[in-house]
């Protein structure tokens, strides 16, 4: 349990000190010792997470141990789709700006190089105006639009969220962490690659194998975030 917070803490550093999130977003992890269960940092900025702040939930993203903490508004994207995916451990919600042109035009998020062949998996886009039916804030705050989201999301690594941001899952907090960060990355080089010309994009056989062969490696991008915060 203790190793686990220790590793959402250096996330929500990490996500920070890359730009990936600033005084908004959140990363989450499975609670280790009950599947049912996920743990989340109050509402702060990410970079002033401390052990302290993080708070126990369900997956209807009820408080266990809250206390007099707040939580966020958006716990309900982390809920439902812990829900959803058994196979997720760990989910960021990010504002990343490289993204928001992808989820406000027609042009669909591809990956162009293999550091985010995880993209290939397809990046599906959230209406929140269709899950709500109504106009919104934009903000998932209640269940039944984070299990929107979820579905939204279905079996893909990534989902772009219209006017908003972007949430990515992984199987361990350096996995959904390493798809935050290069999804970024890989809109801002797709921008810049069409601004050029017409991109070449990885093929779905490209994307499935370089996919398998950067999962063996996300742990290298860790122990270096990891070391550059600890400084």
């Amino acid at each position: 349990m203790a190793a686990a917070i220790d590793d959402l803490v250096a996330a929500n550093r990490i996500l920070a000190r890359e730009g990936v999130v600033d005084g908004f977003g959140h990363v989450s992890v499975r609670d280790p010792r009950d599947p049912a269960r996920y743990l989340l940092a109050r509402s702060m900025a990410p970079a002033l997470v401390t052990p302290s702040d993080v708070i126990c939930y369900d997956l209807d993203s009820t408080a266990l141990d809250a206390g007099e903490r707040t939580s966020y508004a958006e716990r309900f994207i982390h809920g439902a789709i812990y829900q959803a995916r058994p196979d997720v451990n760990a989910v960021v919600h990010s504002h990343t700006p490289a993204v928001i042109p992808f989820g406000a035009t027609a042009v669909a998020l591809q990956p162009i190089f293999h550091m985010a062949a995880f993209l290939g998996a397809g990046v599906p886009l959230f209406e929140i105006r269709d899950a709500a039916g109504s106009a919104t804030d934009l903000l998932v705050k209640t269940q039944p639009l984070g299990e929107a989201l979820a579905r939204t999301l279905g079996s893909a690594n990534v989902a772009l969220m219209r006017g908003h941001g972007m949430v990515a899952v992984g199987g361990s907090i350096p996995e959904a962490v390493f798809r935050a960060y290069y999804t970024g990355q890989d809109a801002r080089l797709q921008a810049d690659a069409m601004r050029m010309g017409t991109p070449t994009y990885l093929t779905p056989d490209e994307a499935r194998s370089a996919t398998q062969t950067m999962a063996a490696l996300v742990s290298r991008s860790w122990e270096l975030w990891k070391h550059a915060i600890a400084l």
